[in-house]
């Protein structure tokens, strides 16, 4: 009995039974003993009709309740659904920054687009955190939001918007396709994990095969093009960021992580920015501007929005792999948006980091 009541107090809710109290004890109508009386047996007899009515107790409807969210046919089917178009969609974000970031080098200085899209994203960040009323971070989580700052806001942006200066966006896109693996290993490290044997063999070959391509398509081991030495940094810097942004999710919050980081540099990003501003001018088209505002608005903030959201949702380990799509995508916008052409090394090159990637990504799911 001591159980049903728990949970029936528990279905119920204080408001329903402070309602039921004041009938019981007549404190809202100090009338006679007779209708005090009458009040206690009408409210005896709604209390034992909610226990027999259709034989559910409170015990089979929390039974119903389980297995309902159990059930196959909804939420289970669902979720993953609703996760992965999620993460596809903030996937397809991230796709054009690689050929968006080239159009803007083009009539803006790099320094400008890594400082200035933070700006914006910054901008866009305090508002939504100012509105929202978040809770200032704490202590220690400043420093970690620092960590997540300087790669995810700082580094990658930076690094490669100077390397796209030379750099085809396919080929930086061929880079980059080692973050998921770069960003699992980093996890790996930062979580203390012990993942099998197969994921680091296939994470040094996913780094083997990125490496070889940009020797490669540069002439050899011995000239690889200081522009690919910044996309592996970008890589690096930004696995840091995105380990570290995961596990502080946990205690912040998905977008407000990034938020927040976006908020702690933004003192600096404001001054990087003036700077190319003041002393070398702003000239550029309006396809470049428009470039330049697609990178502030959509890569540094909308599409987090949409990455965490599918993130959260879940399965994590299957939204995750999403994102291994996102160099395939970025060569095709590479040839169709800026004309360049796919040879075979670009092509062989991107499919061999991808497959080498998610058999790293996949092999920590499964032991996960």
């Amino acid at each position: 009995m001591a159980r049903v009541r728990s949970t029936f107090c528990t279905v119920t809710g204080l408001a329903w039974y402070s309602a039921t109290k004041d009938l019981v004890d007549g404190s809202r109508d100090p009338g006679g003993t007779a209708e005090i009386h009458s009040r206690r047996r009408a409210a005896i007899r709604e209390l034992l009709s909610l226990f027999m009515r259709d034989n559910s107790s409170a015990t089979i409807i929390s039974t119903q309740a389980v297995s309902i969210q159990d059930s196959p046919e909804q939420p289970k089917e669902r979720r993953p659904a609703s996760g992965l178009w999620w993460g596809l969609l903030g996937v397809a974000a991230f796709s054009f920054t690689v050929p968006f970031t080239k159009v803007a080098v083009g009539g803006l200085p790099p320094l400008f687009i890594a400082s200035g899209r933070a700006v914006v994203a910054a901008l866009l960040a305090a508002f939504a955190l100012a509105l929202t009323r978040q809770r200032l971070p704490r202590g220690a989580q400043w420093a970690r939001l620092a960590v997540v700052a300087g790669g995810v806001v700082v580094g990658f942006p930076f690094l490669t918007s100077f390397a796209l200066t030379t750099a085809p966006a396919g080929h930086s896109a061929v880079v980059i396709a080692l973050l998921p693996a770069a960003t699992a290993m980093t996890a790996v490290l930062r979580g203390r994990e012990r993942p099998p044997r197969s994921f680091w063999i296939a994470s040094g070959a996913g780094a083997a095969a990125a490496i070889g391509f940009t020797s490669l398509q540069s002439g050899g081991f011995t000239a690889l093009h200081w522009t690919d030495l910044l996309l592996f940094g970008a890589v690096a810097t930004c696995a840091v960021g995105y380990a570290e942004g995961g596990l502080l999710a946990r205690e912040l919050g998905a977008w407000q992580t990034i938020s927040w980081a976006l908020v702690l540099v933004s003192p600096l990003m404001a001054v990087l920015a003036i700077l190319p501003a003041t002393q070398q001018g702003l000239s550029a088209t309006p396809a470049q501007w428009a470039a330049f505002a697609y990178l502030g608005v959509v890569s540094m903030f909308l599409g987090f929005f949409a990455w965490y959201r599918g993130l959260a949702v879940g399965p994590m380990a299957r939204v995750s792999q999403v994102q291994l799509v996102q160099p395939v995508m970025t060569i095709g916008w590479a040839s169709l948006l800026l004309g360049e052409r796919l040879d075979w090394t670009t092509v062989a090159g991107g499919l061999a980091v991808v497959l080498c990637a998610g058999a790293a990504v996949r092999a920590r799911s499964s032991r996960s």
